[in-house]
């Protein structure tokens, strides 16, 4: 499969652009004369039963001369040419049919109509290659009296179409040709490969474009610093903030925005900070989402004092925290073990009005669990059933370390059971916790079920838990759950492959005999 290639820009046209084609249609003459003036003089009297009767015997030649008489008139040409889409052969229409209507569509401004009729029409007939529309268009543009205009649209529309490799030969076309998007077209291309995540191939284009001298807005620059950010170039992109006012654009929201959000992922709370500081110095107002990605940010590393700080300033600040505000400090105070603090943060929500999701309860839950508070955890998932809220996967999670952390190992297969039911599948990690619990309270056979679901589920424990496992089932004489566990085939398979050393893997061959020995 191929790759859409950064090195597509990395050479821009260092040649004159390429002769214009001329090209013109023959003159109709005879029997085609005849024709292409009777269904001229139809359509203008909009006599579409008459025109009905004509339709078999249009071909691409007659199609393409109506169309060219009619290229004054945009309304009746495209009706023109969607009549003779539905009722004329498909072999009367080619791309130099095409070409012509999406001339007379950009001739009248029409821009979104000559998108929405390359869309239904063209792509379909572009799977292999776009030159073939491109040569039509360059055929057909003398004729229709066209503009550059037209070229723009097929490369916006591929780019919004997110082709990316089409939207990329089409750019390299136009510019053989001399022609250059404009920057609108150039920002929805750049869009569409940050979605793709091409932040690579987006700085190649950006390059491009600055040997094109195509003037770039703040959206253009905007996502080049997104690209840079998302390539780990902080520093470029630092840089790039503050050339933008030099470049004609003023910094935005989303600029800075955008840069301390990078800051925080790469740890830099210090610079985010500053970056944050220096916004507000140059007019600009943080936003929820400035302050919700510095909280993120300090929660992520466990500095709850300087993110509950950020919230003080929030709020000084007078923006209102939202739900996604606090459902970060909340997981955040639970993740270091206060879960008090969790527990105030949400009655302060329910108290400031902020809407309340399973977000929010889950990380409180887990708050309490992680504390092995398992019954002021119980009591919010009461609360989830009395205000219709569904529990998740994330919930019976939570709520199974905390019994694991009680080491209750009854009740947290119980509320596995549970998870089950209600459809959601444990995570590794849960697996390995249940299994492990049993094994700390010497229940071998709940920790011998737990593995054996574990293990149909395609996961399998670590190998120091494997030990501990089969440590304690020869510990405890009860060898008769190795030859259990072998009767599946996963659990055979597990046996028979290298999880153990050879010490280990000779504790499990000497069970499995003595287990045979027993029947």
């Amino acid at each position: 499969m191929k790759t859409l290639s950064c090195r597509r820009f990395s050479t821009a046209a260092a040649t004159a652009p390429l002769p214009f084609p001329h090209h013109s249609l023959p003159d109709s003459r005879g029997r085609d004369n005849d024709f292409i003036a009777v269904a001229h003089s139809h359509v203008l009297r909009a006599e579409w039963a008459a025109l009905d009767a004509l339709a078999p015997s249009l071909t691409p030649f007659r199609n393409a001369h109506i169309l060219l008489r009619l290229r004054n008139d945009c309304h009746l040409a495209l009706k023109f040419f969607n009549w003779s889409l539905r009722c004329s052969p498909p072999a009367s229409h080619t791309f130099d049919t095409h070409a012509i209507i999406l001339h007379v569509l950009v001739r009248s401004r029409r821009f979104k109509i000559a998108e929405s009729v390359f869309r239904q029409n063209l792509m379909p007939r572009t799977q292999n290659s776009t030159s073939e529309l491109f040569d039509a268009l360059l055929r057909t543009y003398r004729i229709c009296d066209s503009s550059p205009a037209v070229f723009d649209v097929i490369f916006k529309a591929f780019a919004h179409l997110r082709k990316l490799r089409k939207a990329t030969e089409t750019f390299r076309l136009m510019r053989d040709y001399g022609f250059l998007p404009n920057i609108e077209s150039c920002n929805a291309f750049l869009s569409s490969l940050l979605h793709r995540g091409r932040a690579d191939v987006a700085l190649a284009f950006y390059r491009e474009m600055q040997r094109s001298r195509i003037s770039p807005n703040v959206y253009t620059l905007n996502m080049v610093l997104s690209a840079l950010c998302k390539l780990g170039k902080l520093e470029k992109a630092l840089d790039l903030l503050e050339k933008m006012e030099g470049m004609g654009c003023s910094p935005t929201v989303v600029s800075f925005n955008t840069l301390i959000d990078a800051q925080c992922k790469n740890g830099l709370l210090e610079a985010a900070m500053k970056l944050k500081n220096m916004m507000t110095g140059k007019g600009l107002e943080p936003t929820v989402v400035t302050f919700n990605t510095l909280i993120h940010g300090f929660c992520k590393q466990g500095k709850m004092h300087d993110a509950y700080r950020v919230l003080g300033e929030m709020k000084t600040a007078e923006v209102r925290p939202n739900t996604v505000t606090y459902n970060t400090l909340i997981d955040g105070y639970s993740q270091t073990g206060n879960s008090e603090m969790g527990a105030k943060l949400y009655e302060e929500m329910i108290a400031n009005g902020v809407e309340v999701d399973i977000l929010t309860y889950n990380a409180i839950i887990m708050g309490f669990c992680n504390g092995g508070k398992t019954k002021k955890a119980a009591h919010l998932v009461k609360e989830l059933h009395e205000k219709n809220v569904a529990p998740n996967s994330s919930t019976f999670t939570a709520i199974i370390i905390g019994e694991c952390k009680r080491q209750n190992s009854e009740r947290a297969l119980q509320i596995y059971k549970v998870m089950k039911r209600s459809g959601y599948i444990p995570k590794s990690d849960t697996f390995n916790l249940l299994i492990s619990t049993f094994c700390k309270n010497n229940d071998f056979e709940g920790a011998i079920q737990v593995l054996k679901e574990m293990l149909e589920r395609y996961m399998a424990p670590g190998e120091a838990l494997l030990t501990e496992l089969f440590e304690g089932i020869s510990r405890c004489g009860k060898t008769h759950l190795v030859t259990e566990l072998r009767s599946s085939t996963a659990g055979a398979r597990l046996i028979s492959e290298a999880y153990f050393t050879n010490e280990d893997r000779t504790n499990v061959l000497d069970l499995e005999c003595r287990s045979t020995e027993d029947e």
